[in-house]
């Protein structure tokens, strides 16, 4: 005997309708937090952002022959990091992105 749950046109609606449930489902848990789980992410990628360049900006910082291996990985989000610190131009001299 066969399973029309495993086989078939009717299995694989079944299939299907179940998948689109748990999609739905998943959905309706995760969706009110994605907003929060996004800025808080930003938050953090901003944090360290600023630990990382603060050697460049002025701050003293005893890691800084470590994490100036880091700054190449960041210079394609640095226009962005800077204008949500709210500064209109680049605070490092010798990094001219606008």
């Amino acid at each position: 005997m066969s399973d029309a749950s495993s086989s078939g046109p009717a299995g694989s609606r079944l299939r299907d309708r179940w998948s689109a449930f748990t999609a739905g489902l998943q959905e309706f848990y995760a969706g009110p937090y994605r907003r929060t789980f996004a800025r808080a992410q930003r938050d953090e990628d901003d944090l360290f952002m600023l630990v990382v360049l603060a050697d460049a900006l002025g701050v003293p910082d005893p890691a800084a022959y470590h994490s100036v291996e880091l700054v190449p990985a960041l210079y394609p989000e640095f226009h962005a990091w800077h204008r949500r610190a709210g500064l209109e131009r680049s605070p490092l001299e010798h990094v001219g992105c606008c």
